[in-house]
C-alpha cells in the first residue's frame, strides 16, 4: 500500500512539472512574438497614441418657480482645452494662431488674462507692487517697461509673428497655458462658451490644432434676463481660497455659486462630473473617445416665488420709482431705489421679492459688484430703514394687550403733544388743528401722531421695544439667502451701546417709527403677516422643495438645517403674539380704513379696487431736511387674508406714493389685471459658463 501512495505522488509531481513547462513555453513564445516579430509595430503604435482622461462637466440643477417655470436652466455650450504634445514652440504657436483665426472669424473669443496691453504698451495690474511680483514670477527685471516685458515673453515663447496684435493674442494663450500648467494628461481651458460653428471648425481641423480638444459642457442660462436676479444670484470662477477649501470636489477652473440661491444651495445645485477617455496621437489629433463614467446633474431647487407675480412686482416697482423721481405724485424727488416683498400670511412663503436697481445675473461679475458701491444690494433683506408710521400697529398692539386702552378708548388730539419737546401731529402742521377725539382704529386710519405719542408716553420704551421684538422686528427672519441684516429696535440698551442717554422725546419718536428703529422689508412683511393672521408666528421661507436627480425630494427639515448651518443662523422660532380677536380686529379695521374709507391716507389709491384690503402708509424721515423714505404695507383680502405686501422706496417723499405698486401686485395675485403678464420675449437671455 505504501508503494501505491509513492507512485501516485510521483505521477502528480510529473503532471504539475509538465504543466509548468508548457506554461513557460507559451509565455516565451508570446514574449518572442511581442518583442521580436511584432515589437517594432507595437512600439510605433505605443509612441503614436496617448490615452487621456477628460472631465464630463455635470449640469447644474435648475432653479424653478413654485409652478415649475424654469428661472435658471442649463444649456449646451462648447469650450476648448489643450494638452501638451510633442510639437515644438513654433508648431504650438502656429496651432494657436490658426485657433485664434477660427474664433475671430465667428466673433468668438479666447481666454485672455495677459496683464500687458499694446498700442500703447502698458501694464493692467492695479498697483506697482502687483507689477513687481508678476515680473519676479516670470524672471523679469523689476524695472522692465510693459514693452520690454512684452518682448521678453515673446522671446520666452519663441513667437516669431511680426504683427504685434497677433503676437499678443498668441502670447495670451501661451500665458494662460503657462500660468495654469499642462501636460500630456492635464489640460488647460483656453476658450469658453464658443459658438457651434467654431466648435465644428476646430473639430474638422483638429489635425492642424496641436493638442486642442472641443468639449461639450453645460452653461448656466437665465432665460428671463434680470427677473428675480437678487434671489437667484450668479455664478463665477472659483477663487483660490474657495478652491483650496473645496478641491476634493472642484477643479481650479470650475465655477461656483457666488450669491443668492446659487450660493446658498451650491452643494445641491452642483452635479457630479463624469469621465471621458480620449485617445490622441502624440501630435495631438483625437483618434477616439468614449465615456468611462457618466456625469450626474445637480438637484433642482423649487422656490416659493411665483414668476408672474415677481415680474409684476419688479415692473411696478421700477415704474413707481421713476414716476416719483419725475414728479408724477408731487414734487420731484431723488427716488432711485426700493424693494418689494409679497408673503403668504399663513405659511410665511415669499411669493415675490424685488429689489431695484436689479442686474442681469448672466453678465454679472464680482468686479462689477465691487465697482457698483452697493448699487445692486438686495434691499429687501440687506438694508434696514426707519419704518415711520407703519410701526404704529406695534404700538397699538402693546397698548391694547397691556390694557392701557380698549378699542373704544378715546384720545383728544389737540395738535401739539405737551411732553417731549411739544411735538406736533402732522395734521396740525398741515391744517393748524388736531384730529380731535380718536380711538385706536381711527388713529390708525388717519395716522394720528398725537395719539401714538400719547401711547408711547403711557407705555414707555421698554414695553414698545418688547412688542416690536414679539413681531420679529430687529432680528433676522432666517430666509434662505445670504446677507440678511438684523436691523435695530429703538431701546435704552441700544442707545447705551452707542454711548447715548434715553429721554422722553426718544420714546415719542420711537412710537411713530423713528428714533433707532430700522427694519428690513422682509421683516416688515413677516410683521404685517402676523398682524393679518391675528398674531400667529410664520416661518419665513423662499424654498418650496429640492428635487434630487433620481426624483426623490429633500425633506424640509434637512433644507432648514442645511440653510441655517450655511448662513450661521440660530434655530430660533418666533413665538405667537398673544392678542385677543377683538383687539386684533380693532387694529385691522383701522388698516382697512386707510385704504377703503374716505379720509384714509391711501384711500385715493385704492378707492377703485374691487376687493377689500387693509394697509398702512409710512413716511420715514431720513435726517435730511425735506427728505423721507416711503413705505406701504398691507394685506388682502381684508376678511380672509392671504397675502401681505410691503413696498419701500428710498427718498420717495411720502409713503402714499408707493401704494400704486401694492395695488398692481394685488390685482395680479387675484387675477384682476386686464392684461395677463406673460414671459417677456424682449428680455435678453443670458448664460454663464459652468467652467
Amino acid at each position: 500500500m505504501g508503494k501505491d501512495i509513492e507512485r501516485d505522488s510521483r505521477i502528480r509531481y510529473n503532471i504539475v512539472t509538465a504543466i509548468v513547462y508548457i506554461i513557460g513555453i507559451v509565455l516565451l513564445i508570446q514574449l518572442f512574438n511581442l518583442q521580436i516579430i511584432h515589437g517594432a509595430e507595437y512600439r510605433e503604435t505605443s509612441n503614436s497614441r496617448l490615452t487621456r482622461e477628460s472631465v464630463i462637466k455635470a449640469a447644474r440643477g435648475s432653479v424653478k418657480d413654485r409652478t415649475g417655470v424654469e428661472l435658471v436652466s442649463t444649456a449646451t455650450g462648447y469650450s476648448v482645452e489643450i494638452y501638451s504634445t510633442k510639437v515644438d514652440d513654433a508648431g504650438l504657436n502656429n496651432s494657436i494662431k490658426k485657433f485664434i483665426e477660427i474664433l475671430e472669424s465667428n466673433k468668438d473669443t479666447f481666454i485672455d488674462n495677459l496683464p500687458i496691453q499694446i498700442d500703447p504698451f502698458k501694464f493692467t495690474q492695479e498697483t506697482q507692487e502687483a507689477q513687481k511680483n508678476w515680473k519676479k514670477q516670470y524672471d523679469m527685471d523689476e524695472n522692465y517697461t510693459a514693452e520690454q516685458a512684452f518682448q521678453a515673453l515673446k522671446q520666452k515663447y519663441e513667437i516669431t509673428e511680426t504683427d504685434n496684435a497677433m503676437a499678443r493674442k498668441i502670447m495670451a494663450v501661451r500665458y494662460e497655458i503657462s500660468r495654469n500648467g499642462y501636460s500630456t494628461t492635464k489640460s488647460v481651458t483656453i476658450a469658453k462658451d464658443i459658438s457651434n460653428i467654431s466648435a465644428v471648425q476646430i473639430r474638422e481641423q483638429n489635425s492642424m490644432l496641436s493638442g486642442m480638444y472641443v468639449i461639450t459642457e453645460p452653461i448656466v442660462s437665465y432665460k428671463s434676463g434680470s427677473l428675480a436676479s437678487h434671489v437667484l444670484g450668479y455664478v463665477g470662477a472659483i477663487s483660490a481660497e474657495e478652491y483650496e477649501e473645496k478641491k476634493d470636489k472642484y477643479r481650479n477652473d470650475d465655477v461656483i455659486g457666488k450669491s443668492g440661491i446659487q450660493y446658498v444651495f451650491e452643494d445641491y445645485l452642483k452635479g457630479t462630473d463624469g469621465v471621458k477617455q480620449v485617445d490622441m496621437t502624440v501630435d495631438g489629433a483625437v483618434t477616439s473617445e468614449y465615456t468611462a463614467q457618466e456625469a450626474v446633474s445637480g438637484s433642482d431647487v423649487i422656490l416659493t416665488i411665483d414668476a408672474n407675480l415677481q415680474k409684476t412686482a419688479e415692473d411696478a416697482l421700477e415704474k413707481n420709482i421713476k414716476d416719483i423721481a419725475n414728479g408724477k405724485y408731487g414734487e420731484k424727488t431723488d427716488a432711485d431705489a426700493g424693494a418689494v416683498v409679497v408673503m403668504n400670511v399663513n405659511s410665511g412663503e415669499v411669493l415675490a421679492m424685488a429689489s431695484y436697481p436689479d442686474y442681469n445675473p448672466g453678465k454679472y461679475s464680482e468686479e462689477y459688484s465691487e465697482a457698483s458701491n452697493g448699487k445692486y444690494l438686495n434691499r429687501a433683506i440687506s438694508s434696514a430703514f426707519a419704518p415711520g408710521s407703519t410701526f404704529k400697529m406695534v404700538v397699538a398692539t402693546a397698548a391694547l394687550t397691556t390694557g392701557e386702552i380698549t378699542p373704544t378708548s378715546l384720545v383728544n388730539d389737540n395738535g401739539i403733544y405737551p411732553y417731549g419737546d411739544s411735538q406736533a401731529c402732522w395734521y396740525y402742521r398741515s391744517y393748524g388743528r388736531g384730529h380731535g377725539y380718536l380711538n385706536v382704529t381711527q388713529a390708525l386710519k388717519y395716522s394720528c401722531n398725537y395719539f401714538f405719542y400719547d401711547m408711547g408716553y403711557r407705555l414707555g420704551i421698554d414695553t414698545i421695544a418688547d412688542y416690536a421684538r414679539k413681531y420679529g422686528l430687529g432680528q433676522k427672519t432666517g430666509i434662505e439667502l445670504e446677507g440678511e441684516a438684523s436691523g435695530t429696535v429703538a431701546s435704552r440698551e441700544y442707545a447705551e451701546s452707542l454711548g447715548q442717554g434715553w429721554y422722553i422725546s426718544d420714546t415719542l419718536s420711537a412710537a411713530i417709527g423713528q428714533s433707532y428703529n430700522n427694519f428690513t422689508p422682509i421683516q416688515m412683511a413677516r410683521y404685517v403677516s402676523m398682524v393679518a393672521n391675528g398674531g400667529k408666528s410664520v416661518d419665513t421661507t423662499i424654498i418650496k422643495s429640492i428635487i434630487r436627480p433620481d426624483g426623490s425630494e429633500v425633506s424640509k427639515d434637512e433644507i432648514n438645517k442645511f440653510s441655517k448651518e450655511k448662513l450661521g443662523l440660530a434655530d430660533d422660532k418666533l413665538a405667537d403674539v398673544e392678542i385677543s380677536k377683538e383687539d386684533s380686529q380693532a387694529i385691522k379695521k383701522g388698516m382697512r380704513g386707510v385704504t377703503s374709507e374716505a379720509g384714509g391716507t391711501a384711500y385715493a389709491y385704492f378707492s377703485d379696487l374691487d376687493i377689500d384690503i387693509a394697509g398702512k402708509t409710512g413716511s420715514a424721515q431720513t435726517g435730511i431736511d425735506g427728505e423721507a423714505h416711503g413705505w406701504f404695507v398691507g394685506f388682502a383680502p381684508y376678511d380672509d387674508p392671504e397675502i401681505a405686501v410691503v413696498v419701500f422706496v428710498e427718498k420717495a417723499g411720502s409713503g402714499g406714493y408707493t401704494a400704486d405698486v401694492a395695488k398692481k401686485i394685488i390685482r395680479e395675485y387675484f387675477g384682476m389685471n386686464s392684461e395677463k403678464v406673460t414671459e417677456d420675449k424682449s428680455a435678453e437671455s443670458s448664460t454663464q459658463s459652468v467652467r
